[in-house]
């Protein structure tokens, strides 16, 4: 299994698990939250016939990477891609990620630039900024994240249970757009993960990314649904398209959070549309 080494834990090395397949253009497929790049499944193949080079890794803390107990924030999470972005010596790489896997691409852009990249795809995002404060009256309020934090801490399990119903909008879209297995391994997956790290990943949530929004100088594509009960498109995607000045926003109706799996095709089709057009020349 391919690992790539981020950092150490006393004695221990932190390492991150990654795939690397096909030959072409790379795209870097980076996973939401609670799970591990298992999940591009439906993603992989489509751009590997299509003739891509396809990267996934899971998240430190998550999948079959390391589970040190520190480093579950934006700065340590854009290092560790920035880690294998040089390693694997990625090139005009369109960088893909979802729900949490978003912060890593825009915080990434922010802080070391695009030289290695070529676009962006931001699906269901959490950028500009979630937390409600004075300045940002559009965010959501804190008490909600310490919620789901207490709910960690008194029955991991059953809180990802919650969390995998709101991801899918299982209620509206079991048997139809997922299926009661598809559930239960995405439940799975996340079980795995460190249960500090599932903790501490809420307080990431809560990062201000409006300071790295200008920064960003390459094509960004936003795909949401309109109905994500995990992120709520008002309060990200719809806000955040504005805030980007070379952007394009595919709203997905009737969409829950969970788009890589229930929406795979509406998705891979924006996807291959916005990766295969030529480049936009840059400033």
């Amino acid at each position: 299994m391919p690992f790539v080494t981020v950092g150490t834990e006393n004695s221990a090395p932190i390492d991150l698990y990654y795939e690397d397949h096909g030959s072409g253009q790379p795209i870097v497929l980076i996973h939401g939250f609670p799970f591990s790049g298992a999940t591009w499944e439906k993603q992989v193949g489509p751009l590997l016939a299509a003739g891509y080079r396809t990267i996934t890794y899971d998240r430190r803390g998550f999948g079959n990477s390391a589970q040190p107990t520190f480093g579950y924030d934006y700065d340590t999470f854009a290092a560790d891609l920035d880690v294998l972005m040089t390693e694997l010596d990625l090139r005009d790489a369109i960088l893909v990620g979802h729900s949490m896997g978003t912060g890593e691409v825009t915080r990434y852009l922010g802080a070391y630039g695009s030289d290695r990249v070529q676009r962006a795809v931001l699906l269901a995002p959490l950028a500009p900024y979630l937390l409600q404060t004075q300045d940002n009256p559009e965010g959501v309020e804190k008490s909600l994240f310490d919620g789901f934090q207490k709910a960690i801490i008194d029955d991991r399990f059953a809180y990802l249970t919650q969390f995998c119903e709101n991801f899918f909008n299982y209620q509206e879209n079991k048997g139809k757009l997922v299926s009661e297995e598809a559930f239960r391994a995405h439940w799975e997956i996340g079980v795995r993960a460190s249960a500090k790290g599932t903790h501490d990943c809420v307080d990431a949530w809560q990062t201000d990314f409006r300071g790295d929004l200008p920064n960003i100088d390459v094509p960004v594509l936003i795909v949401q649904g309109d109905k994500d009960a995990v992120l709520p498109y008002p309060k990200t995607g719809g806000r955040l398209q504005p805030m980007l000045s070379d952007s394009r926003l595919v709203t997905l109706k009737g969409a829950s959070h969970g788009i890589p799996w229930t929406n795979a095709p509406e998705f891979n089709h924006a996807l291959m549309d916005f990766v295969g057009t030529p480049a936009m020349a840059r400033a």
